[in-house]
């Protein structure tokens, strides 16, 4: 397994040119499924020679494997072709997420299947001894020495800079700069990527989730911070820097709320879950998720609580007719502790936005709640580490 750091030729190259018909070939079995040879030939618009070498290196690299022979697909003498598909054996992506409460971690294969996932609370923000802990956990569980691990992707809650590396700000966990992706590349050993946690679960409900064949969505967190991740035809838009999506400081809201960031006003400060929490005098429990199941329970019988939802409710409308407006979404879903609350927001969010719509040509976007869980940023890191292998930058064979 090399990177073209390791080789000479440049993208115009035999050798770049290579990669890049292998990656047309991972592409294609990821995204559409098996296929003989000859249909590969069809979808990619490569010389059937081409590929039959790519298939037979990728074989011999166990990166696919061939399925039963079906008398469906015709090779162009009359032999029945032989389907390949992608090979969960050998290659893993493992993903992580720094939050203020809790580190989550999930290993993919190749073929997109989840192979392992977990969630841990911590006792403070910014916990990189406990992340590195569980990506060491991780590796020694679901790794070990049978795989290899490709890559590897850490999502947090904050503006990284376009080399995928460098955080540049994220007040609500306190870490900055580079050491985050050299701890976990030290405990992994392999190369790792750093993304804003809402970009990584907007990118794994594109993959997996509630936006799966959307082809405009807006993914909005529901943690202590509140981000958006906007996903175009299954690809993310990061903006000029790569810091789009950063709607938890928009002005809308309480302007007299004091948000983590040292401002006031912030829509994060009105429907963020240390906000939601203080308006019914409710204690964190564990993960957001974990939380917000209890709090749906004291609204089954205080309507005191219900009442205050419907707030945070509204609260997330207004904001997100602003989005609306601007980015047109077809599908908005709302993940974290929003799940757990299902329409004890989500009614008085679609009332509040209906009201705001400019134009009654506008067309409200579908909201959505996340079929993720806890674990969505995670997922979207290593479906993000998986990316480099899909673009040709990281050869399998």
């Amino acid at each position: 397994m090399t990177t073209t750091a390791d080789r000479a030729g440049r993208p115009g190259s035999t050798e770049g040119l290579r990669r890049q018909n292998t990656s047309l070939v991972l592409r294609s079995l990821r995204q559409l499924g098996p296929a003989t040879r000859a249909e590969l030939a069809k979808r990619t618009g490569l010389a059937k020679a081409t590929v039959g070498v790519i298939v037979a290196a990728l074989e011999a690299a166990d990166a696919v494997t061939e399925l039963e022979r079906t008398g469906s697909a015709v090779a162009a003498r009359g032999r029945p072709g032989v389907p390949v598909a992608l090979s969960g054996r050998r290659f893993l992506a493992l993903g992580l997420e720094l939050n203020v409460d809790y580190v989550s971690v999930a290993v993919l294969d190749l073929t997109g299947t989840v192979r392992l996932s977990a969630s841990r609370p911590v006792t403070g923000p910014g916990d990189v001894s406990a992340l590195v802990a569980l990506a060491r956990w991780a590796r020694a569980e679901a790794v070990g020495e049978a795989h290899d691990l490709v890559a590897a992707g850490v999502a947090v809650p904050g503006l990284v800079r376009g080399d995928n590396r460098t955080i540049a700000w994220a007040p609500n966990i306190g870490v900055t700069g580079e050491s985050l992706a050299a701890a976990v590349e030290d405990a992994l050993g392999c190369p790792v990527r750093v993304s804003n946690d809402a970009n990584c679960a907007a990118y794994a409900e594109a993959h997996h989730g509630a936006a799966v064949g959307v082809a405009h969505a807006l993914y909005l967190t529901g943690t202590v911070g509140i981000g958006a991740g906007i996903v175009d035809r299954g690809e993310l838009v990061r903006g000029g820097a790569g810091f789009a999506g950063e709607v938890g400081h928009m002005p809308i809201g309480d302007s007299t709320a004091r948000c983590g960031c040292g401002r006031q006003g912030c829509w994060e400060a009105s429907i963020g879950l240390h906000a939601v929490l203080a308006r019914v005098g409710m204690t964190e429990v564990e993960t957001p998720l974990a939380t917000a199941a209890l709090l749906a329970g004291r609204a089954d019988r205080e309507p005191a609580v219900v009442d205050a939802l419907a707030e945070v409710g509204h609260s997330v409308g207004l904001g997100l007719a602003m989005l609306a407006s601007v980015l047109d979404p077809e599908v908005v879903v709302l993940g974290g502790f929003f799940v757990p609350l299902g329409e004890r927001v989500l009614a008085p969010a679609r009332a509040a936005l209906d009201a705001r719509l400019a134009a009654p040509a506008q067309v409200r976007p579908e909201l959505r709640l996340s079929t993720l869980g806890i674990q969505a940023a995670a997922l979207g890191a290593a479906e993000q580490a998986f990316s480099r292998v899909f673009a040709g930058d990281v050869e399998l064979a």
